[in-house]
């Protein structure tokens, strides 16, 4: 997939706004006491304005935003392909940034029904909805033979953390990484919202036409409808969380068909949905006693 009409305007690193900051702080550990200087990720609010009209304000990490302005634009279901937006220009204002957008005129028609023309809260996947339908979107269905051995998402996870780098630093930011089978973690981008970092994630991969048959996303946070959403909108099969999916994530994983793993932590994992496409090389089935069983 190519994505060459988009025209992409760098923010520049000397104008934009920081992603962190450094403060002095009063650390404690017990009884002792001492000032240090602390790694602080910031978060600003982050306007996106799809032809000339402000659609909505999304507080975010001010790092990766054209990917973030495309991910959004694919995953909302704005545009539908990378090749429909046609522009993109960031510009710094003194409470934040506008990112500018440029879309075909019969998508952007259609925009004005999708009433997201609210704020954006860092922690919220689906703040701006105003109605039941604009909250709750169906994605088709996706489907592939991708099979995942439950040692490369292990392998994953123990190698996460250090291509984390914001939140290597300031412990405050959530991270979506793309896993290639075989090849291990490819692209990796971060923000103060789990779900802002999926969106640049999608954004990057669609941008460069990555094949989404052949890997699985990893997110560093819990697994809520919106997740499971943007995963399955980009085609892509398999959503493994560190944290627990919501019910509403679990049932929208079934009728999608997407593979849906919660609680992946070191050696362990729980499958929520479609567990096929993960595989183990042993397998041992506990059940709980029966009450009869002693």
């Amino acid at each position: 997939m190519s994505n060459d009409n988009v025209a992409l305007e760098p923010l520049p690193l000397e104008l934009g706004w920081p992603s962190y900051q450094q403060n002095q702080v009063e650390r404690w550990q017990g009884d002792t006491h001492s000032l240090q200087q602390d790694f602080i990720a910031e978060e600003v609010p982050i306007s996106l304005i799809y032809n000339g009209t402000p659609h909505v304000v999304m507080l975010a990490s001010p790092i990766d935003l054209e990917d973030f302005a495309l991910g959004f634009s694919l995953t909302e279901g704005i545009i539908e392909n990378p090749s429909e937006l046609l522009s993109v220009h960031t510009y710094n204002r003194s409470t934040g940034i506008e990112i500018r957008l440029k879309i075909p005129e019969s998508r952007f028609s259609c925009l004005a029904d999708k009433g997201r023309n609210l704020t954006g809260r860092t922690g919220c996947g689906l703040c701006g909805a105003s109605t039941l339908q604009q909250a709750i979107r169906h994605t088709n269905p996706v489907s592939g033979d991708l099979t995942v051995q439950a040692m490369e998402l292990r392998d994953a996870l123990f190698k996460l953390k250090q291509k984390q780098k914001l939140n290597l630093l300031t412990g405050a930011v959530h991270a979506a990484a793309w896993v290639e089978i075989g090849n291990g973690i490819q692209h990796v981008r971060e923000d103060v919202g789990r779900h802002n970092a999926l969106d640049k994630l999608i954004g990057l991969l669609k941008r460069i036409g990555q094949d989404l048959s052949c890997g699985f996303i990893l997110v560093t946070s819990r697994a809520s409808y919106e997740m499971v959403q943007k995963t399955a909108s980009a085609g892509v099969v398999v959503l493994a969380a560190i944290s627990a999916p919501t019910g509403l994530a679990i049932r929208l994983a079934n009728e999608t068909g997407l593979t849906l793993i919660g609680f992946a932590r070191d050696d362990q994992h729980v499958v929520y949905s479609h567990g096929h496409r993960l595989q183990h090389n042993s397998l041992t089935t506990t059940h709980p006693l029966n009450e009869n069983e002693h």
